[in-house]
């Protein structure tokens, strides 16, 4: 059995850099047997697997590597024996996904957050997630553990917020963005339970200026306590499961 002990293996430098996020053009690592099965169940495209030799039988085409290489290709503190390089689906074609229900995130930056959100949407029922190009890269590490492979489920694309604006009116899509602005109304006002598009925003800022111009309605939650706001994530929660 041929066992890679080394970091300077050229595979092992090549899945190394897909940490960076400069080096994610168009392939992702995903850790751990849950996120393997589930990509793998969705039909995505695994280009190379590492596994510890504990698992070689398990995985007989994997690239079987020291535990220590392991480690270094990921930057979990308590890294699984598995990790993988996966091709991107970078290919968006409007026409082809379900545009009834969708979740929009606006600058959403902790990866914990979108994580979270799309995790959210996934349970939620919603047809698909976009994100805005200042939100937190999908295809992080942190973001990956967060969406506990819901990405797989759904569609989830990194996009130009004007152009899916500009998408969603053609098609006579409501959009809902969720703001504590004196213009916002309860979200329970809201009766519209499909051809929806709800757009969260960022954690300190809240929705872009351009999301405010192009919003059909905005609304917040109500909140009878004395906090001013809440998480993005809970919010998301909240407002999701009230248009499921």
């Amino acid at each position: 059995m041929n066992i890679i002990r080394s970091k300077e293996n050229k595979a092992v430098k090549s899945a190394k850099k897909l940490l960076q996020k400069k080096y994610r053009k168009d392939t992702y690592l995903i850790e751990g047997f849950h996120l393997f099965e589930e990509a793998s169940r969705s039909g995505a495209e695994i280009l190379e697997t590492f596994v510890t030799e504990e698992f070689a039988a398990k995985f007989p085409e994997a690239i079987i590597v020291t535990q220590e290489v392991l480690n270094f290709i990921t930057d979990s503190k308590t890294p699984q024996g598995l990790v993988a390089v996966v091709k991107m689906n970078n290919d968006l074609d409007y026409e082809k996904i379900n545009l009834n229900k969708i979740l929009v995130l606006d600058g959403v930056q902790d990866p914990g957050n979108v994580g979270t959100l799309i995790r959210t949407a996934d349970a939620g029922g919603f047809d698909a997630v976009f994100l805005s190009r200042d939100c937190a890269d999908v295809y992080s590490p942190k973001v990956m553990r967060s969406m506990q492979g819901s990405n797989y489920h759904l569609p989830v694309y990194s996009v130009d917020l004007s152009e899916l604006y500009k998408k969603l009116k053609e098609l006579k899509i409501s959009v809902l963005a969720s703001t504590l602005s004196d213009e916002s109304i309860s979200y329970k006002e809201v009766e519209q339970k499909s051809g929806i598009a709800l757009v969260l925003g960022n954690e300190g800022q809240g929705i872009s200026q351009l999301t405010k111009n192009e919003a059909d309605v905005l609304v917040h939650i109500d909140m009878p306590g004395q906090a001013e706001s809440l998480n993005v994530a809970i919010a998301g929660g909240i407002l999701i499961f009230n248009f499921i």
